[in-house]
């Protein structure tokens, strides 16, 4: 009986490892959208992003669940915006008690490279059901400006 128990955790772990590698490709990281807090590697993939604009701001939606806001700090500079904040754990059972856990928490750090720069003045941020939305003012000299031209 304990063979048998030593075989099935040693695929069990092998599954596992294979989930971790399976984006590996041509000897470059992938993307590690499960393991968001993965110390080095995936901590940059927390919180899921989207970014839109119009023509006057530009909009960052981050999938945060679970994150306190007071929690969240932001920070611009340049054309660089960096989330970052604490995810704290759900319940306080021992790990040894889980029968499944992919559910992370942590701290987590996500730099976002913003297309063109942006201005603090009307800057907002609210938090709504698990989802961050940024609106950021395009900088003056990043509006696109209309062009007439002159027939002579």
């Amino acid at each position: 009986m304990a063979v048998w128990e030593t075989f099935r955790e040693m695929e069990e772990l092998r599954r596992e490892i294979d989930r971790v590698f399976q984006g590996f490709e041509g000897g470059r990281w992938p993307t590690f959208r499960r393991l968001a807090f993965l110390p080095g590697l995936g901590a940059r993939q927390y919180p899921l992003v989207n970014l839109r604009e119009d023509n006057d701001n530009l909009y960052v939606e981050a999938l945060a669940p679970g994150v306190d806001p007071e929690k969240l700090d932001l920070n611009v500079q340049g054309t660089t915006l960096t989330i970052s904040g604490e995810k704290k754990p759900q319940c306080d059972l021992p790990v040894g008690d889980y029968h499944r856990c992919e559910r992370s928490a942590g701290r987590f750090v996500r730099t976002v490279e913003l297309p063109y720069p942006v201005s603090d003045d009307g800057a907002a941020a609210t938090y709504k059901q698990g989802l961050l939305l940024i609106t950021l003012p395009r900088h003056e000299a990043a509006k696109p400006n209309q062009i007439s031209v002159q027939v002579g």
